[in-house]
């Protein structure tokens, strides 16, 4: 059962090692500061949600480390597929920041055109799929990825991350169903942040552990201290090292926790009043204090200036022209239907009135 698998750590007391992480020093300082950028990021971006600039966000608050620790291990040709919760992980991998800004206003330079709710991104230069707002949804389409993958014989590994509440979804079923049966290259990254919404993970099922519900499918399961950074990409590593080379299926849990609101349309307050844990970004800088290289005043004043940067694209966004009525139909199908220039000729004559 799960509930013997060991939780993996790194980083100790004080921030000493435990044992030797595969991250390199001069990489430890790129992850910290990403983390730093993505706390800041969410912080402006709710700011923004509350002052009626966006319709919605839906931040990382205390799972920075569980994300950017897969990020980092990353290898370019894999595919990420996210929750919703993994912006970091696209930044981490070059998408424009500003891009996912002027998706979050919706206007005529997002990708989506508006038509998609803020925080849904995707990118297919970054090999990144669409954030699909149902429940493990995004479980049964990592899989079709990595059987594709397999079947024209490419060595990569593909990344799907979820919540401990899509535990309990069918796409979580079906996808690891046919993970285990077809033998793919996909990791599931099962972010446990104790809380479903608000449903407490103990109330979700009798599972004693979410890594039992992996080794009842017949997929290798560990769990991690989604909290330590190092822990997390020293696992990451080894898993997608292995579903490229194995072309197997390998489930992580990485237990964290969900500092903030669930998103903007939530208040956490109303179910839940523990203390939080230790913050992730406290953990790691523990350690780095314990490096001769680390120069966190440098750090400091990048995150300050990328702090305005933000605040610049922000305003940039509210500023740009909205989509037009016409790109409802552009994109949808290679040409658009006549049932659709029907609907836009309605939609534009209903403007003149």
């Amino acid at each position: 059962m799960g509930g013997t698998i060991a939780v993996e750590r790194i980083l100790g007391e004080g921030g000493a090692l435990i044992r030797e992480p595969l991250l390199r020093i001069e990489r430890r300082f790129v992850v910290y500061e990403a983390m730093l950028r993505q706390r800041r990021f969410d912080t402006i971006m709710m700011r923004a949600q509350r002052q009626g600039r966006i319709g919605f966000h839906l931040g990382s608050e205390g799972e920075e480390a569980a994300i950017l620790g897969v990020a980092e291990a990353l290898a370019d040709t894999d595919f990420l597929v996210p929750c919703y919760r993994e912006s970091a992980a696209l930044f981490h991998r070059g998408f424009p920041i500003e891009s996912f800004v002027d998706q979050s206003v919706g206007n005529a330079r997002d990708v989506n055109r508006g038509r998609q709710m803020p925080v849904h991104f995707s990118s297919a230069d970054h090999r990144c799929l669409s954030v699909s707002a149902p429940i493990g949804t995004q479980i049964p389409h990592a899989v079709g990825v990595g059987y594709a993958a397999k079947m024209r014989d490419e060595r990569i590994a593909v990344a799907v991350f979820f919540g401990d509440g899509a535990t309990s979804s069918q796409g979580f079923h079906e996808g690891l169903t046919l993970a285990a049966a077809l033998e793919v290259p996909v990791v599931f990254f099962c972010r446990n942040n104790r809380y479903a919404i608000s449903l407490p993970v103990e109330e979700q099922c009798r599972a004693e552990t979410l890594v039992d519900k992996a080794v009842g499918y017949g997929i290798p399961a560990y769990r991690v201290d989604g909290d330590d950074v190092l822990a997390v990409h020293f696992r990451a590593c080894k898993a997608l090292a292995e579903a490229r080379s194995a072309r197997r299926p390998i489930f992580i849990e990485l237990l964290t926790y969900r500092r903030g609101a669930h998103s903007s349309s939530d208040d956490p307050t109303r179910y839940r009043s523990e203390v939080p844990p230790r913050d992730p970004i406290q953990i790691f800088r523990d350690h780095l204090y314990t490096l001769e290289a680390f120069d966190e005043e440098a750090i400091g004043r990048r995150i300050d200036a990328f702090d305005r940067d933000l605040r610049a694209m922000l305003r940039r966004a509210e500023a740009a022209p909205k989509p037009s009525i016409e790109s409802i139909v552009e994109g949808v199908y290679a040409k658009p239907t006549r049932t659709q220039l029907r609907q836009l000729e309605a939609i534009q004559a209903a403007r003149e009135l």
